[in-house]
């Protein structure tokens, strides 16, 4: 088998599975109780967080453990918006973000909130004088991803921080779910922060939203004590454990591993663009793990069939999004609907091999003169 679709999910590491395991076994009581087995939980935990926060130079209680990033990313937007709606209504984000985005913000817009998509340049970065222009005195919350989960883009996090300095009124919510342990972003002026374990080699049903200290948030869940108060529910300690594992892991050697991935990348663009139906939709500013690609007259879901024949899987648009659509990241980066219609996913890890890069190659070359062969009829 060979696995090209690391940002839909990951395995599980070893190690990781191997902590989880542990903890459900030798860990059984609630951390939430006062005796022994429960004090022993909640120190575990503790330590969890502590590691947590180290490594990402924020405050143990700025932490708040959820069950994923579209929890984290409901969580961030609905908690912000209901929570200081005296301030005004008004959201901005892109035309870039996950699908739990733009739920929440849908749900917000039916109690009379309003939101606005900022501009992007040529290769998908927020214009940052559209930025400013869009912000008003009702401009609550800004919500930008650090990473495109479908093409890549890298947005200019600090950049857009800096701006919004100058607007106290205003949050600001990233979700970090395709950089986190990937690509070292800097947290330092962004207010919430969303990101999920199975991202890099955790489990899937944790996830984190960092809150920066002193702002409160509106709760999804209410009732019974937990880590925090904004998020209710006995605490996941083997979750949460696990999710620490995955993260220090992730971070051990996060640099060598982005320069093994580039490299990975560039050798496929160098090999694909050889085919005349293939455009690249990845550019020059996109994370190297993502690469995205257009086979013109093809349907994407039928390459990634044919693939499949081979054991070799890839994916058409974010894993979350709706099928046999048009991809609306691609849309709105080159606005060509025939790239639009025709775009996969192939998205890499420092445990891919350049073999089998190699004999995904080969595969892509017989699928692709097979069914553009076929799309010809």
């Amino acid at each position: 088998m060979i696995y090209l679709d690391y940002s839909a999910t990951t395995p599980v590491d070893k190690g990781v599975l191997d902590s989880f395991n542990k903890t459900c076994l030798d860990f059984i009581g609630n951390p939430n109780s006062f005796h022994i087995l429960g004090v022993k939980s909640n120190e575990l935990i503790n330590n969890a967080t502590k590691q947590i926060a180290n490594l990402l130079k924020v405050k143990e209680n700025e932490i708040i453990y959820t069950s994923g990033s579209s929890e984290s990313n409901n969580l961030a937007i609905k908690g912000i918006m209901l929570k200081y709606q005296n301030r005004g209504k008004h959201i901005i984000t892109t035309a870039f973000e996950h699908s739990s985005i733009y739920g929440p913000i849908s749900y917000l817009e039916t109690l009379g909130f309003e939101y606005d998509f900022v501009d992007v340049d040529e290769k998908g970065q927020v214009d940052l004088k559209h930025l400013k222009s869009l912000l008003r005195e009702d401009t609550i919350l800004v919500s930008i991803n650090s990473v495109n989960s479908e093409i890549g883009m890298i947005q200019p996090i600090s950049e857009i921080a800096k701006i919004l300095e100058s607007y106290p009124k205003c949050f600001f919510h990233s979700d970090m779910t395709q950089s986190m342990g990937k690509i070292d972003i800097p947290l330092d002026g962004v207010d919430l922060v969303s990101f999920s374990a199975h991202k890099f080699f955790g489990l899937k049903g944790i996830g984190c939203l960092i809150k920066k200290d002193k702002i409160l948030l509106e709760p999804l869940i209410h009732g019974g004590k937990s880590t925090t108060i904004f998020r209710s529910g006995t605490p996941a300690l083997p979750l949460i454990v696990s999710l620490a594992k995955a993260l220090r892991l992730a971070y051990t050697d996060i640099d060598n591993n982005l320069i093994k991935v580039k490299e990975y990348n560039d050798y496929l663009k160098e090999k694909l663009e050889k085919y005349p139906k293939v455009k690249i939709n990845s550019n020059d500013i996109c994370s190297p793990y993502v690469l995205n690609l257009s086979i013109i007259g093809v349907k994407p879901e039928t390459f990634v069939h044919a693939l499949e024949k081979d054991d070799i899987f890839i994916s058409t648009q974010s894993a979350c999004s709706t099928t046999n659509t048009a991809s609306k990241a691609v849309l709105a980066l080159t606005n060509d609907i025939e790239r639009a219609n025709s775009s996969i996913r192939i998205s890499l890890s420092y445990v891919t091999t350049k073999e089998e890069l190699d004999t995904f190659l080969k595969v892509f070359e017989k699928c692709y003169y097979s069914l553009v062969k076929d799309s010809k009829k």
